[in-house]
């Protein structure tokens, strides 16, 4: 049986592809701390396990393609509430921000067409090009100044007459940065006089640290070329549930968006009137307090970092990720040998090789990405982990 050149092109997630030797560590009785995910401990808002339980039909059912209307509602009112004027026609739910993603890219990109990010990027986002048969350009960045965009020249650099869209996160992930207003500026002209779309994946909008949040949404001058990416997952620690959404005000990209949700027919039903109890009933003082105990979370790991010889890392303006230059030859191999031959009192860490979230061959091998969403004490158990580990390596390159 011969399968497809599509499917065999595919990458591991970075994110997950160390899982095996996870597994076995635990096997082995080791403790993990995960730094490799993002996977927040924060409870999910109750609001939504409370509405499902009080949930009563006699058939879970074929819902609205487009989504629950009651979602829908809530959530225009939820970005009318952040200034940006979307009504339920702009709104279209997804199986999570990752089908959003891919609805985007099979809308807006034939094979060989061109989607341009800022690497270090989400690493996914290579997958959903690829299952649109298109290729990720990618711009780099510099970890010694944040991360942050080039200069518009330089960006434009990397257009090409195959180039579709621009597709970023803001907040960061896996960098942690938040981009200015003059670097959206900068994305949002590129993008008008180049007519293409921008991408705007913008799931972490409440974990914003130092300085205030803009959307790319409040641009009215991207009206026509602007694609929303959001989900309940981050925002209201709802991982599991599966919901998203993509959003434009583009009458003509509303209509493709939809042919891709009739042809899923439907996100759950259950998981959709969990998302709008959400939205509707979780009051602003739940993402104040995320908010504060992720800000105490990111102090936390910066000190612990900053402690470490050798490693370099940027202060995360926002998300809950930092990217992190290791003093190692690999830090996929440093990873797993953390996994594998490490442990201190029987403990150990784990985190994401940074070589995954690039698309230039050979970048961000002494990369990592950590994910900051234990609680304090833990994180700074995984530094002291990570600290030891380090010493220990034998390709630390500072012995």
């Amino acid at each position: 049986m011969k399968l497809s050149n599509r499917v065999l092109g595919l990458t591991t997630s970075p994110i997950r592809k160390l899982t095996p030797y996870a597994n076995a560590a635990v096997k082995a009785g080791k403790k993990i701390y995960h730094l490799n995910i993002g996977q927040p401990d924060i409870p999910t808002s109750p609001k939504f396990l409370e509405a499902i339980r009080s949930f009563d039909t006699k058939v879970i059912s074929y819902g609205p393609s487009q989504g629950y209307p009651e979602l829908l509602k809530a959530i225009a009112k939820y970005y009318q509430d952040w200034g940006m004027d979307y009504t339920e026609k702009d709104i279209y739910v997804t199986n999570g921000g990752s089908e959003a993603l891919q609805f985007a890219a099979m809308s807006l990109c034939d094979p060989g067409d061109e989607i341009l990010v800022f690497e270090p990027y989400y690493a996914n986002y290579s997958t959903f090009a690829k299952l649109a048969n298109a290729v990720i350009r990618a711009v780099p960045t510099q970890a010694e100044d944040g991360y942050r965009l080039p200069a518009k020249e330089v960006v434009e650099q990397y257009i090409t007459p195959k180039t579709r869209a621009i597709l970023l996160t803001n907040p960061g992930n896996p960098t942690g940065v938040v981009y200015t207003k003059d670097e959206m500026n900068r994305i949002a002209s590129l993008v008008l006089e180049h007519d293409i779309a921008l991408i705007a994946d913008e799931v972490y909008r409440e974990f914003v640290y130092d300085g205030e949040y803009t959307s790319f949404g409040t641009f009215p001058e991207l009206k026509d070329n602007l694609v929303i990416i959001d989900s309940v997952s981050k925002r209201y620690s709802a991982c599991g549930a599966r919901i998203g959404c993509v959003v434009t005000k583009n009458a003509e990209l509303c209509q493709q968006f939809n042919k891709l949700c009739q042809g899923r027919l439907c996100a759950p039903e259950l998981e959709q009137v969990g998302a709008a109890a959400i939205y509707e009933h979780t009051p602003k003082s739940y993402l104040e307090e995320v908010n504060k105990e992720y800000r105490h979370r990111r102090d936390t790991i910066a000190a612990g970092l900053a402690a470490i010889p050798g490693l370099i890392s940027a202060q995360p303006k926002g998300a809950f990720y930092v990217m992190v230059k290791l003093p190692v030859d690999d830090a996929e191999k440093f990873a797993i040998w953390m996994l594998q031959d490490f442990e201190d009192n029987g403990e150990t860490v784990m985190i994401a090789p940074g070589n995954g979230f690039y698309a230039t061959p050979g970048k961000g091998v002494d990369e990592a990405r950590l994910a900051y969403v234990l609680n304090c004490d833990d994180l700074k158990r995984a530094m002291e982990l990570l600290a030891k580990g380090l010493q220990a390596y034998p390709g630390y390159t500072l012995k």
